[in-house]
């Protein structure tokens, strides 16, 4: 895209306008500049509650892909790049998935989680190395995430991924994209004009977050990763965790500390399976052949 293309592309993106509210955003006092952006950062949840449609059916695809024994793939530059990363990393402790079932990759690769790398984003063909790289395949779902919509690394991605037979998902900041053309869901996130002209990591950035908090924790819940509302796969892997999966298996069950942690130690620090042994009775390995029964629904499980 030429210079000129590309002025004339952002001139006409929301995310890239001048807020009226933030004309005189240099001149405000402390507490004026954090109370503007508060009252910008309300408008997020608002402009998000317009797409709930569109995010439930996001959700409905990744649980049908996790359940066929399928990925999901976030894409970004940048920003965007870095919150799939985030989201992605924070699956296997708070679910006890395998790393591999939620990916994020990011337009110049690890070093930019801390380091911008010049003209990364601009690189279509590398989106879709990117995904190659991990034998990305029809059987996976792709989330394509960037606030302008028109990212050439993540239109290379989601290209390469549609050209396979792979469900596909957009998540922009503004009204009819490149990207959403290209999805099969496109999750638009109108949240206006920054409060930082251009300053696209802010409310669309936490629009972006808030989403992405829907689609792997409403999955998640869906692939039976909790009970009731206490996440009961969580990986006891440091102190906090441990102390939180005791907590977990006496919310649940009522009973003693004393009772949670010897519970825990017979089921291996299996907090689900511990909870099933304390409400049921039953020992390890009948708890455990009764939730497999159950696809690691405890609720189902109990129910029985």
């Amino acid at each position: 895209m030429t210079e000129q293309n590309l002025l004339s592309s952002l001139a006409h993106m929301i995310s890239e306008q001048r807020n009226p509210n933030s004309m005189n955003l240099d001149s405000l006092s402390p507490l004026e500049l954090v109370t503007l952006i508060n009252n910008e950062d309300k408008q997020v949840p608002l402009a998000i509650e317009k797409v709930l449609p569109q995010i439930a059916q996001a959700v409905e695809k990744i649980v049908r892909t996790f359940q066929q024994g399928g990925r999901l793939v976030y894409i970004g530059a940048g920003t965007s790049g870095r919150l799939g990363v985030l989201d992605a990393s924070e699956c296997p402790p708070t679910y006890g998935v395998k790393p591999e079932m939620v990916v994020g990759l990011i337009a110049g690769g690890e070093r930019a989680l801390r380091h911008p790398i010049e003209g990364a984003e601009d690189n279509a063909e590398q989106g879709k190395a990117d995904l190659q790289q991990i034998d990305f395949s029809k059987k996976d779902i792709l989330v394509g995430i960037a606030a302008s919509g028109r990212t050439p690394y993540v239109i290379g991605a989601l290209n390469y991924a549609k050209s396979l037979g792979a469900i596909t998902i957009s998540i922009a900041s503004n009204p009819d994209s490149a990207m959403a053309s290209i999805a099969d869901i496109a999750i638009d996130t109108l949240v206006g004009a920054e409060v930082l002209t251009g300053s696209s990591r802010m409310k669309s950035g936490t629009a972006q977050k808030l989403v992405l908090n829907m689609l792997t924790t409403a999955s998640m819940v869906l692939m039976g990763k909790c009970y009731q509302n206490l996440m009961v796969d969580v990986q006891a892997s440091n102190e906090k965790l441990r102390a939180r999966a005791i907590r977990i298996v006496m919310q649940a069950t009522d009973c003693e500390k004393e009772v949670a942690e010897r519970f825990l130690k017979a089921a291996d620090n299996n907090a689900k399976l511990a909870i099933m042994m304390v409400l049921t009775n039953l020992d390890k390995q009948q708890a455990s052949v009764l939730l497999q029964r159950h696809q690691g629904k405890l609720s189902r499980a109990l129910s029985q």
